[in-house]
């Protein structure tokens, strides 16, 4: 038996599965476990923002492509987190149509803005070891917050492009997401109609240029500072650059390497089954802003020795009224 589609949208919400086939006696766990994430990412980024904001030692420009990076890692756990805890706490299973497709709209764009931040923290390495004189005037705290507001705004501009194209599309009769929130493969798979193969075509036409342009630009940049690194005449000139440069290069790897392998395993052939597709896209998506604080606290020399300097000059004071108690 076939089913037959109408041209016509005439569902109103969709239903979020989650992990498919996870059994109820998993949904506690499950629950508890995201909630911990969530808590994770929300209170790791926002103490990474608050010390930047607060510390005048930190007000760089690459502590303000940091702050822009926690931002987007925030904003992201907050976008996708709450519906999937609530499907597990709660079983609360339902998403409004339009509330999936602002999810959609979020989830794409944050992603990207993060990839053109990460191209800023590259560039930005690049010219302060490459063109050290030069960086001081290139890379002010104006030029560089000026950049990442471009990259929040123009970004976020062109992905409502991606959005109106999917919302042009019907959906009729399936509203089921095979997924732990609504991303715009999800969506559009339960689109019907003749144009969902060129919408599909376009919006990855666009994902190619999100991923691939900032990578390309990233990797020639670290590649041309390993050269320069390579060419130093002291060892301990090499230690102190790459060891700068080391928390910047793992943040890029966590972010681009899952999603290449991905990308790579669909277009060789390897299958995964729905539940494995799940369970990588939630670890490549939720990994980065779980770990991206730990490394600038602990990694990043300016921040680590500014959150040292507060906790000796906080046991100082403490030790001075004890004293005069």
């Amino acid at each position: 038996m076939t089913m037959k589609y109408t041209n016509i949208t005439n569902i109103k919400d969709f239903i979020i599965i989650g992990f498919p086939g996870l059994p109820p006696e998993y949904y506690g766990p499950v629950s508890v476990l995201l909630l911990l994430v969530f808590l994770a990412i929300v209170i790791g980024n926002g103490f990474t923002i608050a010390v930047i904001i607060c510390e005048r030692t930190l007000h760089k420009p690459i502590y303000v492509i940091f702050f822009n990076l926690a931002m987007t890692d925030m904003c992201f756990g907050m976008v996708t987190l709450p519906k999937i805890i609530a499907r597990y706490w709660w079983k609360d299973m339902i998403s409004s149509f339009g509330a999936c497709f602002t999810q959609m709209y979020f989830v794409h764009s944050l992603g990207a803005t993060h990839s053109f931040i990460l191209l800023m923290m590259a560039l930005d390495r690049f010219v302060a070891i490459g063109f050290p004189f030069k960086y001081p005037v290139i890379f002010t705290n104006k030029a560089v917050s000026v950049a990442c507001t471009m990259c929040w705004v123009l970004t976020f501009i062109r992905f409502l492009g991606t959005l109106f194209h999917a919302l042009t599309l019907p959906y009729c009769d399936q509203n089921i997401i095979m997924q732990c929130y609504c991303d715009h493969i999800s969506i559009t798979r339960l689109a019907c109609g003749d144009d969902v193969a060129y919408v599909n075509s376009v919006a990855l036409a666009n994902a190619m240029v999100t991923l691939l342009v900032p990578l390309t630009v990233i990797i020639l940049s670290y590649f041309f500072v390993i050269i320069a690194v390579l060419t130093m005449s002291h060892t301990e000139r090499h230690h102190k650059v790459l060891s700068t440069c080391a928390p910047q290069i793992f943040i890029t790897c966590l972010y681009y390497v899952p999603r290449c392998f991905v990308y790579l395993s669909n277009t060789l052939g390897f299958n995964f089954s729905l539940l494995a597709r799940v369970i990588i896209t939630m670890m490549y998506s939720l990994t980065p802003p779980v770990v991206n604080p730990m490394i600038y606290c602990f990694k990043t020399k300016d921040i680590k020795n500014a959150l040292m300097q507060r906790f000796k000059n906080r046991k100082v004071s403490i030790a001075i009224k004890t004293h005069c108690k």
